[in-house]
C-alpha cells in the first residue's frame, strides 16, 4: 500500500514539473529559439572514476543524460538535434573499451526503434553520421535499421556522430565532390560540347579554379541532412571542437558548462538557450556577414 502511494507521489510530483517546465519553455519561445542544438557529450570515464562505478556505467548513466536533454529539445521546439557519439580517433582505445562501448551503442540503438521510444513518442527521425562503413557489421546494421524504422517520421531530426570526425567528413565531401565533376566533364566532352565551356565562365584559369565550387562540397557533406548548429554544448568546462562540426560551427554559441555529461541537467540545458538568446543577434548579424 505504501509503495503504491510512493509510486503514485512520484507521478504526481513528476507531471507538475512537467507542467512548470513547459510553462517555462512558452516563456522562453517569445525570443528566438534555435533550429539546431549539437552535444560533444564529454566526461563520461571520469564520471564513472569519480564515482567509483565500473568501466563501463558512465555511459549508461550519460545516456539517461541524453534522454533528458533530447525531451527538452523537442518539447522547447528545438527541431534538429546532433550528438557526438564516437570519434574515428576513439577507435585507438583499449580494444576492450572500444567492444564494450561498441555493444552499448548497439543496445541503445536497438532501443530506438521501440514503439515507446523518445524518437517515436516526439516523432523523430534518426540519421547516422560519419563513415559507417568502420563500424562493425551488427552496429552497421543496427543503424541501418533504425534510420529505416524512423523515416516517415518528419517533427524532428536527431543526427548520431559516430565513427566521425570533422576532417574525415570534410576529405569525404572533396572527393565526391571531384567525382561529380569529373563525371559531367566527361559526359559533356564525350556530347561533343566541351569546346563551349570556357565561354560559360570566363577564362581558362577562373574556370579551373571554380570548377568545384563550395555549394558542391556543402552538399555532399555528412551532416546536410541538417543546417549548421546554433547552440554547441560541450561538458567538462572544455572548450575545444575535438574534430566535431568543425565546418558548420563558424557562426554558432559555444557553452561549456563545467559539470561532466551525466551531471548536465535542465538548468544547464535553460542557461545555455538563455545565453544564446541573449547573443543572438550579433550572432546573426555575423552569419549574415559571411
Amino acid at each position: 500500500m505504501e509503495k503504491s502511494n510512493g509510486n503514485k507521489a512520484t507521478q504526481i510530483f513528476g507531471s507538475i514539473v512537467s507542467f512548470l517546465r513547459r510553462c517555462l519553455f512558452l516563456v522562453i519561445s517569445v525570443r528566438p529559439i534555435p533550429h539546431h542544438i549539437a552535444f560533444i557529450m564529454d566526461g563520461n570515464r571520469r564520471y564513472a572514476k569519480k564515482r567509483k562505478l565500473k568501466e563501463g556505467d558512465g555511459h549508461r548513466v550519460g545516456f539517461l543524460a541524453l534522454m533528458s536533454m533530447l525531451k527538452y529539445c523537442y518539447e522547447l521546439g528545438v527541431r534538429y538535434v546532433t550528438i557526438y557519439a564516437f570519434s574515428i580517433d576513439n577507435f585507438k582505445r583499449d580494444p576492450e573499451e572500444v567492444q564494450s562501448l561498441m555493444d552499448l551503442i548497439q543496445e541503445k540503438i536497438e532501443g530506438l526503434i521501440k514503439e515507446e521510444s523518445i524518437v517515436n513518442s516526439y516523432g523523430i527521425k534518426v540519421h547516422f553520421i560519419g563513415n559507417l562503413k568502420l563500424l562493425s557489421e551488427p552496429v552497421r546494421l543496427a543503424a541501418e535499421r533504425a534510420m529505416e524504422a524512423t523515416a516517415n517520421n518528419s517533427r524532428g531530426v536527431l543526427s548520431i556522430c559516430i565513427a566521425y570526425t570533422s576532417t574525415d567528413e570534410i576529405v569525404h565531401a572533396v572527393q565526391e565532390s571531384c567525382e561529380e565533376k569529373s563525371d559531367e566533364i566527361s559526359v559533356i566532352n564525350a556530347s561533343g560540347a566541351g569546346y563551349g565551356l570556357l565561354q560559360l565562365g570566363g577564362n581558362e584559369k577562373e574556370e579551373r579554379e571554380n570548377i568545384v565550387k563550395l555549394t558542391d562540397i556543402e552538399k555532399h557533406m555528412y551532416m546536410a541532412v541538417a543546417p549548421d548548429p546554433d547552440i554547441l554544448i560541450r561538458t567538462s568546462g572544455e572548450t575545444r571542437l575535438s574534430n566535431f562540426l568543425l565546418w558548420q560551427s563558424a557562426h554558432c554559441y559555444l557553452y561549456s558548462p563545467s559539470v561532466l555529461w551525466p551531471e548536465i541537467g535542465f538548468r544547464h540545458f535553460a542557461w545555455a538557450i538563455l545565453s544564446f538568446q541573449r547573443n543572438y543577434f550579433y550572432l546573426d548579424k555575423k552569419r549574415k556577414q559571411s
